[in-house]
């Protein structure tokens, strides 16, 4: 009886945690749909709210913003926008750090969580997953051995907390797998191992 039950809970569990985060994400986009007049959304015509809807808007407004800020015109107006910001006591600080932040994370070139790695933490002999995050910069050079490298370490089994910490490049191993994987298996405390790397120059 035990051994069916934990096999129902199996099933179960993952998806209706699935299904609560799916919901939660739903419901957030579906905000946007305020910035639409009362009487264009479906409340007034349909007599009903359609779940979902805020969904196909943001896309439509986050890809509509990304075609307008490629021409010329767009690029201008852009740049005096932020231009403004930059000029806003309070929130220039807070819109810069997003700004740098988001340009690190979601640019093509940059090496922001593109790569798991394997680093002693929270002391030596204990090992942690890490995700790199590019190479200290500032003054914080000066007080530092010359090869190091920034590490975002995350808590388990909330990825979105963290650590911040600062590694000689000899003390991290780049890991053969992907960031992904290595988010699976920090969320997971490591139940969920990444499958193993295939050998190199078997026979």
């Amino acid at each position: 009886m035990k051994k069916y039950f934990i096999t129902g809970l199996l099933i179960w569990i993952p998806l209706a945690i699935t299904i609560w985060v799916l919901k939660l994400v739903v419901d957030v986009l579906d905000q946007s749909l305020l910035l639409l007049p009362a009487q264009l959304r479906t409340e007034n015509w349909l007599g009903f709210h359609v779940p979902g809807l805020g969904v196909i808007l943001t896309l439509v407004i986050v890809l509509a913003s990304g075609v307008f800020a490629t021409n010329f015109f767009g690029a201008r107006l852009v740049r005096v926008w932020h231009d403004i910001l930059h000029r806003i006591p309070v929130v220039n600080s807070i819109y810069s750090s997003v700004k740098q932040i988001s340009d690190t994370l979601f640019s093509s070139s940059g090496q922001a969580f593109r790569k798991a790695l394997l680093v002693q933490w929270p002391r030596e002999g204990m090992w942690t997953i890490g995700f790199l995050t590019g190479t200290p910069g500032g003054d914080v050079t000066r007080h530092i051995p010359v090869d190091c490298v920034s590490v975002y370490v995350p808590t388990t089994p909330n990825p979105t907390g963290g650590y911040f910490i600062i590694v000689a490049r000899k003390d991290v191993v780049e890991l053969d797998m992907t960031v992904d994987e290595a988010l699976k298996y920090i969320i997971s405390m490591g139940v969920v191992p990444p499958s193993a790397p295939p050998t190199r120059g078997g026979g």
